[in-house]
């Protein structure tokens, strides 16, 4: 069933195209990811499909009776109701059924009525709606219903605004960035949840893991084009490189023709043949084919870093709290020549703050922090770059000079370095208050990176990229000889960039992790497995004790059924980890185990909830 049609949308700013005659369809349970670079109309496009903005050609078509959402990357909220007050404050038709069943109970004599709204709260599975909307504001940690909207911070704004979607249950979801402002724990709750959950799905994000175990269908606008892909991400890199080389041959075929048919024309006389006026058209197409082959992305800085000496930068017994919240308690640590170090935790536990302490942005309570004397840092923050008003994109870059110092006495213009960093000749006079979020933040990373720092802090740096960029990104970084100090929720990116971790617990535990994020994740699954045993032995002691009383019969086999299905399940999931720790799943076999796993998880995630369920009833 179609849910929604984009038909033939245009839109253009002035001289400016974004893009035309963009035509694309969303059906039931489709669950799309849309892909293009920075700048050319990603979140344009999303504001048209949801009314917010106006194509000039074309039109959008949702079908009648269907219930959209929105989430966008702008919160909008009521800034004087409570989180609780905002939920009831939505456009939710179960709230409808709640009012009406309520109303309703104040006048039993009315059968019929009361009947109707009994009936309601039945099919609207509304009996349980506060257990389910104060569930999903758990997950998305906002356990203060009491709150306040303007008291929330930006994230828990956001968070807000994604827990009314999800308690809504919209039959199409359009989201802009979804993960942006979300830690890894509750980035990894909404994967699993809409993975698991029957709902249709149109979104943009740069979020490469979610994209992966998310989507079924990624749909690309690249040079003005859509190509569509049935699959996940894997699928969309194996496909686009295929297509990718079966263009770039193409084109190596129209230049070969090229050469021939360019000899062709000089020849020819002045006065020419109808057949020879056609071959004359033809060759100007075989042209337009040979000179099409596409520029690759590649961000080429040859970093004139400075020599490293023995000493880098030293922690000793560093402390930090603000009132009772302790962020640093007497942390030390010495870095490395060449280290590559990523840092995750949940929000608030510090992350930021650290490296805000050691740059020296903020004070410490206690400690120091010693920085060699050949150490040249180079620190690209959240808050980006703050353009005077007027200022045109290349003004930014000669702020630093006309031309800038390479490696053994080059020198490049600013013209030049700004073409390596993905901005052709005409974006490098556009304003820079004109340039999407994603431009504004590759534009701040060149002004980081010219000034050849040898020890690189990034703090969020993939927020509001293009997956096009981050690939340049993390090419660059990959090649890049100094320290690396990166904060990021993209999972993927920090598997790909660093080669061990701090783990920001909270209350000003830091653990030092060997290894990137995947390693992480597998080292903690496994922790939870043996401790799963653990608490199942206990609860097994304390079932002796105890008897199941308030328990059925079924209910007491079902129990101890649960009990040896979830101890299997973990059996069969530690044997497939252990193959692919191994190294032992063949290549064709990869993403067949990987569903296998995926599928085990879900179960026992399954399992353990019924488990808790009748606990719970044990212990009543």
């Amino acid at each position: 069933m179609n849910y929604l049609s984009v038909e033939n949308i245009s839109k253009s700013y002035g001289e400016r195209t974004l893009f035309e005659n963009i035509s694309f369809g969303i059906s039931k349970d489709q669950k799309i990811a849309f892909i293009a670079k920075n700048g050319s109309g990603k979140t344009t496009i999303m504001s048209i499909i949801n009314g917010l903005d106006e194509s000039d050609t074309g039109n959008v078509v949702l079908r009648k009776g269907i219930k959209m959402a929105f989430l966008s990357q702008n919160n909008n909220l009521q800034d004087e109701l409570t989180i609780e007050e905002s939920i009831f404050a939505s456009d939710n038709e179960i709230l409808k059924v709640i009012k009406a069943y309520e109303k309703a109970l104040e006048h039993p004599e009315d059968e019929e009525t009361y009947q109707k709204a009994f009936d309601g709260m039945d099919r609207h599975n509304a009996w349980d709606f506060e257990t389910q909307y104060r569930q999903i504001l758990f997950k998305l940690k906002l356990e203060d219903f009491k709150l306040k909207v303007k008291n929330l911070s930006g994230g828990q704004q956001k968070r807000l605004s994604l827990a009314i979607i999800l308690i809504n249950r919209p039959d199409l979801l359009i989201l802009d960035e979804p993960t942006n402002h979300l830690d890894l724990e509750m980035i990894e709750w909404l994967e699993a949840y809409f993975a698991k959950e029957n709902i249709t799905l149109f979104m943009v994000t740069h979020d490469r893991f979610f994209l992966e175990r998310v989507c079924n269908e990624i749909i690309e606008l690249d040079n003005g084009k859509l190509y569509s892909y049935k699959g996940n991400y894997s699928y969309y890199l194996e496909k686009k490189e295929e297509r990718i080389a079966s263009e770039n041959s193409s084109v190596d075929k129209a230049q070969n023709l090229f050469v021939k048919e360019l000899e062709w024309m000089r020849r020819q006389p002045k006065a020419r043949t109808t057949k020879s006026k056609s071959r004359q058209e033809d060759f100007y197409e075989i042209k337009d084919k040979a000179q099409s082959r596409r520029k690759e992305n590649k961000v080429e800085l040859e970093i004139n870093m400075e020599r490293m000496g023995s000493k880098i930068i030293e922690l000793h017994k560093i402390s930090k709290k603000f009132k009772d919240h302790v962020i640093m308690d007497n942390f030390s640590y010495d870095f490395q020549p060449g280290e590559r170090i990523g840092i995750i935790g949940k929000n608030g536990t510090g992350k930021s703050t650290f490296l805000n302490l050691l740059t020296g942005a903020l004070p410490l309570d206690g400690g120091k922090v010693v920085i060699g004397e050949t150490i040249k840092l180079g620190y690209y923050t959240q808050s980006g770059i703050n353009p005077k008003p007027g200022q045109r994109v290349i003004d930014v870059i000669k702020e630093y000079g006309e031309f800038i110092p390479l490696m053994k006495g080059k020198m490049i213009s600013a013209s030049q370095l700004l073409e390596r960093f993905l901005f052709d000749a005409k974006k490098q006079y556009d304003f820079v208050d004109r340039l999407s979020g994603g431009e504004l933040k590759r534009l701040y990373l060149c002004t980081v990176l010219i000034q050849n720092p040898n020890f690189l802090i990034l703090d969020e740096p993939t927020n509001d990229l293009d997956i096009v960029t981050l690939n340049v990104l993390e090419s660059f970084l990959l090649d890049y000889p100094g320290c690396l100090l990166v904060v990021s929720h993209d999972r993927y990116f920090m598997d790909k960039i660093v080669d061990h971790l701090f783990i920001f617990r909270g209350n000003g535990e830091v653990e030092n992790f060997p290894g990137n994020y995947s390693d992480f994740r597998a080292y903690e699954d496994s922790t939870d497995v043996a401790q799963k045993e653990e608490n199942k032995a206990e609860k097994k002691d304390w079932k002796q004790n105890n008897p199941t009383g308030n328990l059925t019969f079924n209910e007491q086999k079902e129990y101890q059924k649960i009990e040896k299905e979830i101890k299997d399940f973990e059996v069969q999931k530690i044997a497939i980890e252990q193959l692919f720790t191994d190294g032992k799943v063949p290549d064709n076999d990869i993403s067949k185990k990987a569903k296998e796993l995926e599928n085990i998880n879900n179960k026992i995630e399954d399992r353990e909830e019924r488990w808790f369920e009748l606990s719970a009833k044990i212990e009543g």
